[in-house]
């Protein structure tokens, strides 16, 4: 007689996420290839038995941040007596690799960008205690084809990549030299990848990439053949059933073409919301960061987008204070923003990033003069994106409701601009649009009355 073999108790994963969007898609896709070895998501590092940090080296002290971060870890993974795998993931893997595992010993696997797909091969090596514990290779084509078919979608709105990587080099900018260099996905693994979203409830499809708008592809012989832009792949998308919305993020001026431009005034699931970073108002700094537009170029294309598609909403990125910057040069970015009027931006103080060319230019701007501009950039930006949302005030929203809000019987949506919204429902309207009314508004939500609910008063 043979004893019934039990099953393994499932094992415990964390992931910490900094950074891009980019970043919680790989986050998401780490979840999808280690579920098959038994790992389960949990809430917090102290009793994981995988510990993944998925770090970002865009912002100033990054690097240091993750390895406070190891040092609190370090203590948890001795408390469970060595019985923790901790890895390092993403963009700081990627550039101080050899020097995460030899300032922190306790750090297992270090993978950069391209490598996650060969995590569960590094946790079963890192298990029996050999093999390499490095994996910073560029190998973005492999990473997709080697990535599970299916996801599992975790509500109602989720991110698809579409394209990795940067062959603008702006100076500023280690993103090309931490995500290689710019590689379209194949349209039908893209289609393939949104059925799956959208046969799961998935309504609201983000693409990504790190220039998302430079994608392109060859079109389905189906279809006709030939290459397609981002703005044909958003037509394409949009036929799929259950896809009731389409955004896109992060693009460049200089890859925002007429067919895409089209598609806004075109497709109605193609959102009224652009996140397209300029950086800088003034050309001779748009120059030194080797952006490849002027100011007046990036207008025109805000002044077409919103001929195309009239309730556009415009957000972006700026840096105060790039090497050489002048009082002239910021009065510039100032004027632009008033020109351009946004919904929502985010904006930072340059800092040097090690190996970029501007980390060596001369004119380093005082750090009281960043901190003075960038004050000033920020009141003027929170007042228009105060403005924004106090715009909507009186209209009734499709929202999409994407969870429960932080107060009991309350439902948490989105708005077709990105805006989060409030308003009292039912837990069983998660994943339906429903139109809200909006009775208030901060300079970071709304808040709403669910419209049945308006009627019947």
């Amino acid at each position: 007689m043979t004893t019934p073999t039990s099953r393994p108790e499932p094992k415990r994963l964390f992931i910490k996420t900094y950074g891009c969007q980019m970043n919680v898609y790989d986050s998401e896709r780490m979840r999808d290839v280690l579920r098959p070895l038994g790992y389960q998501p949990v809430d917090g590092p102290e009793t994981a038995d995988l510990v993944v940090l998925n770090t970002c080296h865009i912002r100033e002290k990054a690097t240091e941040k993750v390895y406070s971060e190891l040092g609190q870890i370090k203590k948890m993974k001795e408390a469970a007596g060595g019985k923790m795998t901790i890895a390092v993931a993403g963009c700081v893997a990627q550039a101080e690799g050899a020097e995460i595992m030899r300032r922190q010993p306790a750090v297992d696997l270090v993978l950069g960008p391209q490598a996650y797909h060969k995590l569960p091969e590094m946790v079963a090596r890192a298990s029996r205690a050999a093999g390499d514990r490095l994996e910073t290779e560029f190998e973005t084509l492999e990473k997709f084809d080697a990535l599970p078919k299916q996801r599992e979608a975790d509500g109602p709105a989720a991110f698809l990549s579409v394209q990795e990587g940067c062959d603008k080099f702006c100076t500023f900018c280690v993103v090309p030299y931490t995500r290689g260099a710019e590689l379209s996905r194949p349209v039908d693994d893209i289609v393939m990848e949104a059925r799956s979203l959208a046969a799961q409830g998935v309504r609201d499809i983000s693409l990504l990439g790190q220039n998302v708008n430079a994608w392109h592809g060859a079109a389905p012989k189906l279809e006709g053949g030939g290459e397609w832009g981002l703005g044909q792949l958003a037509r394409h998308l949009s036929k799929i059933g259950g896809i009731d919305r389409i955004r896109y993020t992060t693009s460049h001026p200089r890859d925002m073409d007429d067919d895409l431009i089209a598609a806004h005034g075109e497709v109605p699931e193609l959102m009224p919301f652009l996140h397209l970073p300029v950086q800088s108002g003034s050309d001779r700094i748009l120059k030194a960061m080797n952006r490849g537009h002027t100011a007046e170029h990036y207008l025109d294309i805000m002044r077409r987008m919103r001929d195309a598609r009239p309730d556009m909403a415009l957000a972006s990125d700026f840096i105060v204070g790039f090497p050489g910057e002048s009082d002239q040069d910021f009065e510039d970015t100032m004027n632009l923003v008033r020109e351009v009027g946004y919904a929502i931006a985010y904006s930072f103080k340059y800092s040097p990033r090690p190996g970029t060319p501007a980390a060596d230019m001369f004119g380093h701007v005082p750090e009281e003069v960043k901190d003075e501009r960038l004050q000033r950039l920020q009141a003027l930006l929170k007042q228009q994106q105060t403005e924004f949302n106090a715009s909507k005030v009186g209209e009734t929203l499709p929202v999409l409701v994407t969870g429960k809000g932080k107060m009991p019987g309350q439902a948490h949506g989105r708005s077709p601009w990105m805006q989060a919204v409030h308003f009292d429902a039912p837990e069983s309207l998660v994943g339906q649009i429903v139109d809200v009314k909006i009775v208030g508004s901060t300079m970071s939500s709304l808040t709403g009355e669910y419209a049945r609910a308006v009627e019947a008063a």
